[in-house]
């Protein structure tokens, strides 16, 4: 306690704070979200097994429009990543640099999740256990990744992005929302992968609009505002960015790159957007559900569709309207230290979360009292409370042991300068390798947590990961590490 309260009054005065406390919120909605609606239960070979209740709640559906909250941390990054990409290069630095240090908090936490499950899986393995349900368990375990291996792919384009942004403003996003549509389309009249870019347009539609939120800071006078990643890296707002010598915005309309703030536009946004996500998913032929019900011909969220852009608007448009409540709010000093404690934490949060359903059912099964009851009874409904507060101790346990491994990241060592005498067709020879293995990296990484993702849940993985996956993102991982320690920066 003494340490947030120590955190808390050295806070700026500028900080975006109500950026950190969507992050937590959001964060925190996912994790109710999944242990909420699990219906865990047996096979016929008297296994627990696990599955999403949805299908059996249809009056549920309408609710995944608040707890769908995955833009919501899409449009926090886009902040985030604009406000730090700004500062890092006033610094001196270049994208690459700046892509190094935005690997460091996300992979670290990562990497433990993915070899703590590899080496249970390769223990149970040796003790017995069929590879089959070792991979189903890992599946499991692993599902968080999917969401990771999204944000690890437009992290990398961000550079790129953030230049459209500044030249095109909001008619960026604005394109990348009509290609989702067309995506939708394909997927409509052809094969559903048709719509796989979606993944890429979609998301990168959301976080273009956390740069227009960030550019309305970075436009005002007096202190700058501080951004933190989503895994809680700080980095402040710094210079002109978005704003002419006077202060104002060089364009209007869809060229302009502010987000309008106003509570007119929050409330335009808000009712704009769920207008049309109403028309969308009621005569129109999007599913009502923000997350996947099996079953359905299409999934809003993977890919995303148009339907969750609506909703997105429709969100952004309540954040809007809350927001000068909520920085009100966080001006306390313990509202502000929760936000705080929960951030410091908050990407170990997101990826052990459904490893503490793993170990709360298998607890309560070996002890014989794991309670089944059909989904959406009574006694299911019952259950849901104190289901929840057992995984929030089981997840608090987690949390003590793996938690200061997100908390003792360090900023990447900056690249030394090259030796007197280097020449400098050598010294940018140096420069474009870093680039590329920077890139290929992530590439890497992105892809070992695609590949674990879509392997089928039952196949005979003795790692539980698909070894080609597992090894594609340590390599990446490990390439990563060594760049950030200065590796090769000179010769």
């Amino acid at each position: 306690m003494r340490r947030l309260r120590e955190l808390a009054a050295r806070t700026p005065a500028g900080r975006e704070r109500y950026v950190d406390l969507l992050r937590a919120l959001a964060i925190i909605l996912v994790v109710l979200g999944h242990w909420a609606v699990a219906a865990i239960g047996y096979d016929a070979d008297g296994d627990p097994t696990g599955r999403s209740a949805l299908p059996e709640l249809p009056w549920a559906y309408p609710l995944t429009w608040a707890v769908q909250v995955m833009p919501v941390f899409f449009i926090v990054g886009g902040f985030a990543n604009a406000a730090s990409l700004t500062a890092h290069r006033q610094r001196g630095g270049d994208a690459t640099g700046w892509l190094l240090g935005r690997s460091a908090r996300l992979l670290r936490p990562t990497t433990a999740l993915l070899v703590v499950l590899a080496a249970g899986a390769l223990t149970a393995r040796l003790v017995g256990a069929e590879a089959p349900l070792i991979r189903t368990v890992v599946w499991f375990a692993t599902i968080p990744l999917w969401f990771l291996a999204a944000y690890l792919a437009v992290v990398p384009l961000t550079p790129v992005t953030y230049a459209l942004h500044r030249r095109f403003g909001l008619a960026v996003p604005v394109a990348l929302a009509a290609l989702v549509a067309a995506g939708d389309l394909g997927r409509a009249l052809g094969p559903a992968e048709l719509a796989l870019p979606n993944y890429l347009f979609g998301w990168l539609a959301v976080h273009q609009l956390g740069f227009a939120w960030q550019e309305t800071r970075a436009g005002t006078t007096g202190p700058r505002p501080a951004a933190s990643t989503p895994g809680g890296e700080t980095a402040r707002t710094a210079g002109t960015t978005g704003a002419d010598r006077d202060g104002t915005a060089a364009t209007r309309g869809l060229r302009s790159r502010r987000l309008p703030m106003s509570r007119r536009a929050g409330v335009a946004m808000l009712l704009g957007g769920l207008t049309v996500a109403v028309l969308l998913t009621g005569p129109g032929p999007y599913p009502v559900s923000m997350i996947n019900i099996p079953g359905e011909p299409l999934d809003n969220a993977a890919p995303p569709s148009v339907a969750l852009l609506a909703v997105t608007t429709a969100q952004l448009g309540l954040i809007l309207l809350l927001r000068d409540t909520a920085d009100r709010w966080l001006r306390r000093s313990r509202p502000w230290q929760a936000v705080i404690a929960v951030n410091a934490v908050v990407l170990t949060v997101f990826l052990w979360h459904l490893s503490a359903v793993i170990l709360l059912v298998g607890a309560l099964d070996a002890a014989g009292v794991l309670p089944t009851p059909p989904p959406g009874s009574a006694a299911w409904l019952a259950w849901r409370l104190p289901w929840v507060l057992m995984l929030a101790v089981v997840l608090a346990v987690l949390i003590a042991v793996f938690g200061p491994i997100e908390g003792r990241t360090r900023r990447p060592a900056a690249a030394r300068p090259p030796a007197e005498g280097t020449p400098e067709r050598a010294d940018r020879r140096r420069a474009t390798a870093r680039t590329a293995l920077t890139a290929a990296a992530f590439a890497a990484v992105v892809y070992g947590l695609v590949a674990n993702s879509t392997a089928p849940k039952e196949a005979a993985e003795p790692l539980g990961v698909p070894v080609a996956a597992l090894v594609a993102y340590l390599a990446g991982a490990g390439v990563l590490r060594l760049l950030r320690s200065g590796w090769g920066s000179r010769g």
